[in-house]
């Protein structure tokens, strides 16, 4: 007993400083919660408001996104098919589209689109060569 003398060690100043301890803690752990909460909403705002509206009307060109392509990727393979023609929107964004020859008609969800912004004459080749057959430059005589 005459170490804890030694030592000057009261029970109930030890059981006050530890529960102002775990007090301390526990405010701090709420002022860490809200400013989560608060850091989320944030964000949230900031990502919320960099996502562009789309609204798709009849005889607009649009694109496809492939889901598919990612169990079977290639480097070079795009992962957008089209352009589609849109024949019908429904309000809850499924849209109907018309194949390339316009034979057949389908529907798939809205947010598997993006615009398309070119034509669909701009389908052409502008210059095709082959890098077997390239130009060697000839030596000029002066």
């Amino acid at each position: 007993m005459s170490a804890l003398k030694k030592l000057n060690l009261d029970w109930a100043e030890a059981a006050n400083l530890r529960m102002t301890q775990l007090n301390e803690m526990e405010e701090l752990s709420l002022h860490v919660y809200e400013s989560v909460a608060m850091y989320k909403e944030r964000m949230k705002f900031v990502h919320v408001k960099k996502i562009l509206k789309r609204e798709f009307k009849f005889g607009d060109l649009v694109l496809l996104f492939n889901s598919r392509l990612k169990l079977f990727p290639g480097k070079l393979k795009s992962k957008w098919f089209g352009p589609f023609k849109v024949m019908n929107v429904s309000p809850y964004g499924a849209i109907e589209l018309e194949s390339d020859d316009g034979t057949q008609t389908f529907k798939v969800n809205g947010q598997r689109f993006k615009h398309y912004l070119g034509t669909i004459g701009e389908r052409h080749l502008v210059e095709q060569f082959s890098l077997k057959d390239s130009p060697t430059p000839t030596p000029t005589t002066e």
